[in-house]
């Protein structure tokens, strides 16, 4: 049986995804905590959910679409926290997700409280 966190991961992830895909760098944003860090190798380090949005705004403006993740893994950290690590691919991209901190939120939903990922060639 999933736990709240499994559960609220999955849906989360899901989430950011369907707007990643759909082309909403707002909608991607918002599945991250206000003061999140993101690590985007060789992209740099973005911090705060209006850096990550401006972020996600380029890449989708340059013509980067349909992300999909290869064999994830979900480390459940404790109750209300884990670890999502998975390789990915898009329309002209690859490359590795190495941690996805999602943390369970008041509202029984997840946040992304880090997300760190490597493009590793198209």
């Amino acid at each position: 049986m999933a736990t709240d966190i499994e559960t609220a991961v999955a849906a989360a992830s899901e989430r950011w995804k369907s707007s990643f895909n759909g082309g909403d760098a707002a909608g991607c944003a918002a599945c991250y905590e206000e003061d999140a860090v993101m690590v985007a190798k060789p992209f740099g380090t973005f911090t705060g959910r209006a850096e990550i949005e401006a972020f996600w705004t380029q890449i989708i403006a340059d013509g980067f679409a349909d992300v999909e993740y290869i064999e994830p893994s979900l480390e459940v950290l404790d109750e209300t926290s884990a670890v999502l690590s998975a390789g990915w691919k898009m329309n002209n991209a690859h490359g590795v997700i190495t941690r996805e901190l999602w943390v369970l939120q008041a509202d029984g939903g997840a946040l992304l409280r880090e997300d760190h990922f490597e493009a590793l060639g198209d």
